[in-house]
């Protein structure tokens, strides 16, 4: 992922996780397309703040997510179209241009990929599949 952090701050950020774990199956799979060129121009830069302030973020809304989930939401309902919603303004934000069309299939990959669904599953059971559906909500409630 080409993260510009001494091997301190990446243990201060990441603890025991290594965020350049997958950077040669990304680079193999994406690699030349424009938003993974955007990608790494993007984290090159981050620094040790920038990273911290992505995961409040991240932890905020599944935070957030996990309380619709609790709440029996249906993943077209409001509170879930908005948190879709926010995960692609967050992906925009820190990583790349993702409109709608993109995060859909950003959507899909949460359930078909074994690491995204794994990820998503460690923040909630069944969340992979229900973010994609209020991904696609997300995504049929713009077109509207």
């Amino acid at each position: 992922m080409g993260i510009n952090l001494t091997p301190e701050e990446k243990f201060e950020v990441f603890g025991d996780k290594d965020p350049e774990a997958y950077a040669e199956e990304s680079a193999r799979r994406w690699g030349g397309t424009a938003s993974y060129e955007e990608s790494q121009r993007r984290v090159a830069r981050y620094t040790k703040d920038d990273w911290k302030e992505m995961q409040a973020e991240i932890a905020d809304w599944g935070e957030r997510y996990n309380a619709v989930m609790a709440d029996g939401e249906d993943p077209a309902g409001e509170r879930a179209m908005d948190l879709a919603e926010a995960h692609r303004a967050h992906t925009t934000k820190w990583f790349f241009a993702c409109h709608p069309k993109i995060h859909t299939g950003l959507g899909e990959m949460y359930v078909s990929d074994p690491q995204f669904r794994s990820y998503y599953e460690s923040l909630r059971p069944g969340l992979a599949e229900h973010l994609r559906d209020a991904i696609r909500a997300n995504a049929a409630r713009r077109r509207d």
